[in-house]
């Protein structure tokens, strides 16, 4: 019998407060704070099936690395809840239902939705081959807010490309960080990160200039769209948030990289999507 529990476990469900409210926040950004429900309806389900199949993939392509690996040992498919048959036709079924629901969006989502696809395809297998292998994964995170967008709109503006660098740069940037504790093990299976690159201060200190870069990129989007002063409190919330990450860790010491200092950055995809709406509105 299937577990539907264990697959919501192998995706990690709850990691769409990462993604979502960054979808939204473009939605809302492209229809100038008043977006139709089913709309951000149909958003959602692209990117909540997309994400879905993108996790899947992921974690059937490094099985084997994530089987040596002891803090992955809660993970379904690690622990054998599931099976490589499985997981491969939960990928088919949120593959065409990310399809299905795109088809309702503006018709030019569509024809984009390969370009969106292509950095969480191809994310899982990067770390063989570059050190910036958490950059494509911010990429792939930044097709949310552009979905979001264009699903919305069917546009592509200035703005837009500037919220989806800012996004990218956020989570590549604490992808960085937060794999920095596997360097050893990176090193020792030959796969690629920052860390391995450059070693873990290095990483961070890419990181900080990356998140520094990013809050600046969220800063321009509020003027490029001439948002109220409450989007810029988000923006703040979000800067004393990475600030807080930052400080608690270090390239010697992870003993606070937890689930909860994994999670703490969902404050920010949700405060300034927050923000962004109410500004509409306040």
């Amino acid at each position: 019998m299937i577990s539907i529990k264990a697959h919501i476990n192998n995706v990690a469900l709850h990691h769409t407060i990462f993604d979502l409210p960054f979808a939204f926040m473009g939605a809302v950004l492209a229809a100038n704070g008043h977006p139709r429900l089913i709309d951000l309806f149909w958003v959602a389900m692209a990117i909540t099936t997309g994400r879905a199949a993108a996790m899947a993939i992921d974690n059937l392509a490094d099985l084997k690395y994530d089987k040596q690996q002891p803090r992955m040992a809660y993970r379904a498919m690690v622990a054998g809840r599931i099976s490589k048959r499985e997981a491969l036709a939960f990928i088919v079924i949120c593959l065409v239902l990310m399809v299905l629901s795109v088809l309702q969006l503006q018709p030019i989502c569509i024809y984009l939705l390969p370009v969106a696809a292509i950095p969480f395809i191809i994310y899982p297998f990067m770390k063989r081959v570059t050190g910036w292998v958490h950059m494509f994964l911010g990429l792939a995170i930044a097709m949310a807010p552009a979905g979001g967008w264009v699903g919305v709109s069917g546009t592509i503006t200035a703005p837009l490309i500037v919220l989806c660098t800012a996004v990218a740069l956020w989570i590549g940037a604490f992808d960085a960080m937060y794999g920095a504790q596997d360097e050893a093990f990176d090193r020792s299976q030959g796969l690629h990160s920052l860390a391995v690159s450059y070693g873990a201060a290095g990483a961070f200190r890419i990181a900080t200039a990356a998140h520094v870069i990013c809050i600046l990129c969220f800063l321009a989007v509020g003027f490029m769209m001439h948002l109220s002063a409450l989007y810029f409190v988000g923006v703040l919330i979000a800067a004393a948030t990475l600030c807080y990450q930052h400080r608690i860790v270090s390239p010697t010491d992870f003993s606070r990289v937890t689930q909860r200092y994994f999670m703490r950055n969902g404050i920010v995809s949700v405060a300034i999507f927050a923000c962004t709406w109410l500004s509409f509105y306040i």
